[in-house]
């Protein structure tokens, strides 16, 4: 009997490790330089990180092109646009999908900002946004301001789309009064 109760608590401290190892989230952390890309826009073109330098960004991940949450999410950037715009800062969208899908959603929903492809996730696992689905990586759906010397001003994790880009905003003027 002894046995089977070590063998079951020691199943149950192996769980509750592997339950925290899986929680456990590599963000950049906020203050920190943001991690440098080289990635490839809906238009084909390079875009890095380096680029926006003097400028704010805006660089959210999310999942999947044409699904209803990243539409509705790129959409409400999208709505917004002109705000961020005034507030001097650019929206990048970041997802494993491919530039030539990137472009395809940007044409359908009407985008007017740059959509990366992280085809290999290398990026999306350098800020903690990598995430599995049936087999597949996929990016976890998190956003992050970078302040115009290219630092990690914010983080959004396990980002809820209704709302968010309003959320943003607010975050983005509160900092910006900083």
């Amino acid at each position: 009997m002894t046995k089977y109760a070590f063998i079951l608590a020691f199943a149950f401290v192996a769980v509750l490790a592997c339950n925290r190892v899986s929680a456990v989230t590599d963000f950049p952390a906020v203050g920190a330089a943001a991690p440098g890309f080289n990635l490839t826009t809906n238009e084909g073109k390079q875009v890095n990180l380096n680029d926006f330098k003097g400028q704010w960004v805006v660089l959210y991940f999310y999942p999947k092109d044409f699904t209803s949450g990243c539409t509705l999410e790129a959409r409400n950037f999208q709505r917004d646009i002109a705000k961020y715009e005034a507030a001097k800062a650019v929206i990048l969208g970041v997802s494993v999908d491919t530039a030539e899908s990137h472009k395809e959603f940007c044409a359908k929903e009407g985008l007017n900002f740059k959509l990366l492809s992280d085809t290999d996730a290398k990026v999306s696992e350098q800020y903690g946004s990598i995430m599995e689905y049936n087999g597949a990586k996929l990016s976890a759906r998190n956003t992050f301001i970078i302040d115009p010397q290219g630092k990690v001003a914010k983080v959004f994790e396990k980002v809820k789309v209704a709302g968010h880009s309003e959320e943003v905003l607010a975050a983005l003027a509160g900092l910006q009064k900083q």
